[in-house]
């Protein structure tokens, strides 16, 4: 079997599958969920990763977001055993998904940069002066929400979601066994969660700044990251409710692999939180202090 087959098959299993070629193809599905880029995963990995400013603290993020997925994700199968999913294919969950999660990050978001859940804060503010500004290090990222990310995260549905759901999980013996694709789908989604999760968080570690200022960089990053884009989320959500029509557009990129095969609302949500929030708060926060633009102080 070449490697295009070998592709075509693991993304549309066919015909007779034993217990363990389903369990199989469904950890190799979320290896490639956890790597591609994915708008309910690499976001909220990416911003309590680099909250954690270490390579250790970003594999715990991983590990716990995977750990809430995981949980849904076997739970999903398992109503797809019993042909109970069937809601996935009368509507379009995207919109209140993305509500929901941006609602959740929009929270944590908060508590990291104002040490409280709920404050209104549409756009940063920045005092240019020719003194330093005395910021006070943001809150610690709380970790206990990456699981409650992974639970709500996890009824995103998309190609991934549709062939462990409606291919694999009916093929399974019975129904004590239905957990398991949606189980080791989210075990091959947390391989990749835990190995990306330790490279976000390790990339605080190797810019060669005080401790002071990495927690500093990492917090501010991870707020940011969080609270504008859970502001951004669920604006898009809420596009997506009253006109669902935006939930199909995509250009496709003749890539047959989910989350690389076209450029669609998903992928954009994606490079925008990441991309543009993330790493540009990141970028900015540092250059600030390496100018001299910003002083840290500790927060008391």
């Amino acid at each position: 079997m070449n490697k295009m087959n070998f592709i075509e098959f693991i993304l549309n299993p066919s015909g007779e599958l034993t217990l363990a070629s389903i369990i199989l193809i469904s950890y190799i599905l979320g290896v490639l969920h956890g790597i591609t880029p994915d708008e309910h995963t690499w976001p909220i990995t990416f911003s309590y990763a680099v909250g954690k400013y270490s390579t250790k603290g970003g594999l715990l993020a991983g590990l716990l977001f995977s750990l809430g997925f995981t949980i849904q994700r076997a739970f999903l199968t398992t109503i797809g055993y019993l042909g109970l999913a069937r809601i996935y294919q009368v509507y379009n969950l995207d919109g209140p998904v993305y509500i929901a999660v941006g609602i959740v990050m929009a929270i944590a978001g908060s508590f990291v940069l104002h040490g409280k859940y709920i404050h209104i804060h549409l756009i940063p503010s920045h005092r240019h002066t020719e003194k330093a500004e005395r910021l006070e290090i943001p809150k610690d990222v709380p970790l206990k929400m990456t699981i409650v990310h992974g639970l709500i995260a996890g009824f995103g549905f998309g190609a991934y979601a549709s062939i462990i759901t409606f291919i694999l999980a009916p093929k399974v013996p019975s129904l004590l066994y239905a957990p398991m694709p949606g189980l080791f789908f989210g075990l091959g989604t947390m391989t990749m969660q835990i190995i990306l999760g330790a490279f976000f968080g390790g990339i605080m570690r190797k810019m060669g700044y005080t401790e002071q200022d990495i927690k500093f960089v990492g917090s501010k990053t991870a707020g940011n990251t969080l609270y504008y884009g859970g502001m951004a989320f669920a604006i898009i959500g809420l596009l997506i409710v009253l006109l669902p029509s935006i939930d199909n557009f995509a250009i496709s990129t003749g890539n047959p692999i989910p989350n690389l095969n076209a450029i669609d609302i998903g992928f954009l949500l994606v490079i925008f939180v990441v991309g543009a929030i993330g790493l540009g708060s990141l970028v900015k926060t540092v250059y600030d202090l390496r100018k001299g633009k910003l002083k840290v102080i500790n927060r008391k």
